[in-house]
């Protein structure tokens, strides 16, 4: 279903250009002496899952990309060929005396069905997988076990396929990807898609106080 809405983009990079300087200015404004730890998610389209991350305590920056794949310095046209081996990903600096990895995976749980092979609804293909790429042996082990109490509570009727995998290389994406909902929301895929999901959520997760 993205795929669709390819041809779009063109037309949004004027939009999208004039947002840059103020995205940057807001990330980097965020990451002004912290204590960072690193995240790194694929959970479907990476417009939703920045969206989502981004408004959550503790997150400090939230980075549209791609890992796990065997080609330097990706495009999104080549991953969407689904052949170099990538995920589209989200990396995720976050301040661990705020949110915890661990926190950080129950909304990883929460954004995207893990028992869905190598597609999130419409978006089908290998970069839409579910994959956590992890950072050290202590964020291993928390993913593994968060994977199996998610799996065992029903939460999603089924197994789970996601892919738990050491983080080797992360590319950024182009810069109209990044805070892309945000700038973009009444983008066809953003109002039928991104947009839901963001409201499902902030409802949940606004209700558990974690929002900023």
């Amino acid at each position: 279903m993205k795929k669709f809405f390819l041809f779009l983009m063109s037309i949004l990079l004027i939009s999208c250009n004039g947002q840059e300087n103020k995205v940057s200015k807001k990330k980097n404004l965020k990451m002004e002496n912290k204590n960072l730890e690193y995240a790194t998610f694929g959970g479907g389209c990476f417009w939703c899952v920045e969206a989502c991350f981004d408004m959550l305590k503790g997150v400090e920056s939230v980075t549209s990309g791609y890992s796990g794949g065997h080609k330097e310095n990706p495009t999104y046209e080549e991953v969407c060929t689904g052949e170099t081996g990538h995920a589209e990903v989200v990396q995720i600096a976050f301040d661990p005396s705020v949110i915890s990895f661990s926190q950080l995976l129950e909304s990883f749980w929460f954004l995207h069905d893990p028992t869905q092979l190598n597609r999130q609804g419409e978006d089908i293909g290998t970069q839409y997988r579910s994959v956590i790429f992890y950072h050290s042996e202590k964020q291993k082990e928390e993913a593994q076990i968060s994977m199996e109490n998610s799996e065992k509570s029903g939460k999603w009727n089924g197994k789970y396929v996601t892919q738990i995998v050491p983080f080797e290389k992360f590319w950024g994406a182009e810069k109209y990807h990044q805070n892309y909902f945000e700038i973009n929301p009444n983008q066809p895929y953003c109002s039928a898609v991104v947009g839901p999901k963001v409201a499902k959520f902030k409802k949940h997760f606004g209700e558990l106080g974690l929002l900023k």
